[in-house]
């Protein structure tokens, strides 16, 4: 399905081109990033999407085609794929584009997107403080908007975030009612990238909240989900949270936990997803240090520990750098 998108994209783009048509070879190039990035193809997501955002700077930028403005799309979108990369700095310089100019025409649907997008980034780079008030506008707005369609998504990465930052009984009401709501993500025509995505959040909610066998049945979905579309990037994130049940459960799976982390990092590797790559060399180091392996356990810590530095992901950093102390006796 995906390989047609592309071919479909590829097609408008042709005809745009031949007959000089801007606004069609912004929307081929807008829609060919989004399929790009499912796949997890960042670096042609990011090409595109930079194409479609040049097409549509001035004046054309705050003109609609269908429920948002292109250019936050695209922005979204880019600001995304820099945020797998782990160059957050410029995402978050492009998700501040997209508010401003959703802002600007005030149009509610372009401003919820733009941000959720920037919540999503927020959250990727472990800016907790940052992504509730972006997510939680998101939700008013898909309220106030009677946008439902997106609550799920909304609620998803939302009850992440409350988790995150410590508030759990924000978070189990709102992904509970985001499960209820799961039929309605599901829409006729719409990637299965979005779904995927969804299954992800909410996965992710229920391992931190201790729901494991809830984050296991939603990762295996994800990654059924993801191997049938070829969505790399996504089969990464659902291997390493099916490590992280894995690991979390009593006694720890470490057999089993690793496998699925060494995936996943295999993956991200290959994609250039340095987050992620932290995110397992911290898993990873965490479950050689309760099966009893004190010299991996420090090599993979140590690594963690320099990529979060290198990214700026100071959430994490505590947990890591406290783990590595302990090993070393400090």
């Amino acid at each position: 399905m995906e390989n047609q998108a592309i071919a479909a994209c590829q097609r408008a783009l042709a005809l745009a081109t031949a007959g000089g048509n801007v606004g069609l070879h912004a929307l081929a190039n807008q829609y060919l990033g989004v399929v790009y990035y499912f796949q997890g193809d960042y670096h042609q997501a990011m090409d595109c999407a930079r194409q479609a955002v040049t097409s549509l700077e001035g004046a054309r930028g705050y003109e609609r085609f269908g429920l948002f403005l292109p250019i936050v799309v695209s922005y979204v979108f880019l600001a995304w794929g820099y945020a797998e990369l782990g160059l957050f700095a410029e995402g978050r310089a492009l998700c501040e584009n997209g508010l401003q100019i959703a802002g600007a025409v005030a149009h509610a649907a372009s401003i919820m997107l733009a941000s959720w997008g920037f919540g999503v980034l927020c959250l990727r780079q472990g800016a907790v403080s940052e992504a509730l008030p972006q997510l939680e506008r998101a939700m008013g707005i898909c309220h106030e908007a009677d946008l439902p369609a997106f609550f799920p998504r909304l609620a998803s990465a939302l009850s992440v975030a409350y988790i995150l930052a410590g508030c759990v009984a924000e978070a189990v009401p709102l992904f509970t009612q985001a499960q209820a709501k799961e039929h309605i993500t599901a829409r006729e025509g719409e990637l299965v990238g979005f779904q995927t995505l969804y299954h992800l959040s909410l996965g992710e909610a229920h391992l931190r909240a201790g729901h494991l066998e809830e984050a296991y049945d939603l990762a295996e979905r994800a990654l059924a989900l993801a191997c049938a579309h070829q969505e790399r990037g996504h089969q990464a994130y659902a291997l390493r949270l099916l490590g992280e049940t894995a690991a979390h459960r009593v006694p720890p799976e470490v057999e089993l936990a690793e496998t699925h982390y060494r995936q996943a990092l295999a993956l991200a590797e290959a994609l250039g997803m340095r987050p992620l790559q932290a995110h397992c060399h911290l898993g990873l180091g965490t479950l050689y240090t309760k099966s009893g392996r004190p010299e991996p356990a420090r090599a993979e810590q140590s690594v963690a520990i320099a990529l979060y530095r290198a990214m700026d992901m100071t959430f994490w950093l505590p947990q890591a750098e406290a783990a590595l102390m302990q090993m070393e006796g400090r």
